[in-house]
């Protein structure tokens, strides 16, 4: 399967689960782009920040066509996210990969069992 088409599906996969869950794309765009694509972590974390805009805006127009947005909250977050991201991609730049990868892992298992229980 050509990187084009792998980029595609893992695309289409992330942005039906965060339709679906409610969730950011990054979490399974990161580590699929890492595993499958074989880009290094800082690279997949870079490029699933570029891609979620598209999965974001598909997502927030079905919701809001819904009635299901509180806009309140949406606003507070949409700041406090946009503040959150530009600090995490500079402190990007200081974290070492192995570290980074380990963080994730440990943020995505924290996550799993917070939902389980």
């Amino acid at each position: 399967m050509g990187r084009i088409l792998q980029g595609a599906v893992l695309g289409a996969v992330a942005g039906f689960v965060a339709g679906l869950f409610g969730v950011g794309g990054g979490i399974l765009i990161v580590p699929g782009l890492v595993l499958w694509l074989g880009l290094t972590q800082y690279e997949a974390s870079g490029t699933s920040v570029a891609t979620i805009v598209a999965s974001a805006l598909a997502g927030a127009v079905t919701f809001v066509a819904a009635g299901k947005v509180d806009w309140v909250a949406a606003a507070a977050l949409f700041v406090g996210a946009g503040i959150g991201a530009y600090l995490g991609g500079r402190f990007l730049e200081r974290v070492p990969e192995h570290v980074l990868a380990a963080a994730f892992a440990v943020l995505l298992f924290v996550a799993g069992v917070r939902m389980w229980l």
